[in-house]
């Protein structure tokens, strides 16, 4: 499968460079007939998109997406759905430094490395977080088709910043749903998400920059999806996180947690549910996945972001040009915390590869009615 595309039965292929004309998305297998219009992606976008708040870069792009085939008469056809966003705010000239003299924490030295120097390293170019918002245009197209035919519904939210963390564990799934967009942090307590804003404003004060933890939850999930041992559903979702640049640790249910207590406290034991007549499981360590097929219960999972790497303090490098060690200050206008945008990414990754593996089952059919 080629490195840029996620997903078989239902894939995204993602193109363009963040200084690039533009950013773009190529959606293969979509079921025929599902009623779609730009006003389907845009709002996803949106949640998204630069500029939003003082704890988010300062660039101004409306990301404005434009759909330029696969539908028609407003309904999808079956054939590849091209979309596309105008670059129209980019400012380069702060990144030429960086052909030599590569920045900690980015793909500057190791891109030159792959590409030979041919890489257009313009705002990181494809190893930039603006490249996730072609990952929204095709995870919009997936979760409107998975809540619409299936109900299966996926939120994510900021569970941690720094050190300041939320315990979600007593909190319904409909106030996370409900308040998960109330602030700019994207913390369902606003109480804690002004604690968290705070701490990202002191650290652009110094420099500096935070990371944090996405927790996102997949509620009415069947059971029986998942291909193992190479596709488990774990290995697919794992894999679609995993190239959202800053992610640097991914877990499921009790997680690392669950490697410290014994096996008698972390198995769900299963119960049978009187009013559905379903098998479910007393507890949920698992994140309703084993043996990487999903059993029943909620997929829940955690995404761990480092810190942003572009940060103003004086950093030590080299001078790929001269081969001796330099300093080096960041400059231009970057994300002091990148995990606030990152909810509708995460929504997005775990959309598309849910559907895929519906399709996989038959589960969802191939013209939509």
């Amino acid at each position: 499968m080629p490195s840029n595309t996620l997903g078989s039965n239902f894939s995204l292929l993602s193109f363009g460079e963040s200084h690039g004309k533009c950013i773009g998305a190529i959606v293969d297998g979509c079921p025929a007939g599902l009623q779609l219009s730009e006003l389907d992606i845009q709002p996803f976008l949106d949640l998204r998109k630069p500029g939003q708040s003082v704890i988010t870069t300062q660039r101004k792009e409306e990301d404005v997406v434009t759909i330029l085939s696969g539908v028609f008469n407003g309904y999808t056809t079956g054939a590849p759905i091209c979309m596309i966003i105008w670059n129209k705010d980019s400012d380069s000239r702060s990144y030429d430094v960086f052909r030599t003299k590569p920045r900690p924490g980015h793909a500057d030295y190791t891109g030159i490395v792959k590409y030979g120097g041919f890489n257009d390293y313009r705002g990181s170019g494809r190893f930039s977080g603006r490249l996730t918002a072609t990952i929204v245009m095709g995870g919009a197209i997936a979760l409107k088709i998975l809540k619409k035919y299936l109900n299966i519904e996926v939120i994510s939210y900021t569970k941690s910043i720094g050190d300041i963390s939320l315990d979600t564990r007593e909190m319904p799934f409909q106030l996370l749903r409900e308040n998960r967009y109330s602030n700019d942090v994207r913390c369902p307590d606003n109480r804690t998400a002004q604690k968290m804003k705070e701490s990202i404003l002191t650290a652009r004060r110094d420099g500096d920059s935070l990371g944090g933890v996405i927790e996102g939850i997949i509620q009415n999930v069947p059971p029986g999806l998942g291909e193992p041992i190479f596709e488990s559903l774990e290995s697919e979702i794992s894999r679609g996180l995993f190239s959202i640049p800053a992610v640097k640790g991914v877990e499921f249910g009790s997680g690392f947690f669950g490697s410290s207590i014994r096996g008698s406290i972390n198995n769900d034991s299963f119960i049978l549910d009187p009013q559905s007549n379903t098998i479910r499981t007393k507890s949920n360590n698992s994140g309703g996945i084993l043996g990487g097929i999903s059993d029943g219960m909620p997929i829940t999972f955690r995404v761990a972001f480092k810190p942003a790497a572009s940060i103003p303090k004086p950093q030590k490098t080299v001078d790929l040009g001269s081969m001796s060690e330099a300093e080096l200050t960041v400059g231009g206008r970057h994300d002091p915390c990148v995990v606030p945008r990152a909810p509708p990414v995460i929504d997005s990754i775990a959309g598309i590869i849910l559907l895929d593996n519906c399709l996989k089952c038959n589960l969802i059919p191939r013209v939509l009615h």
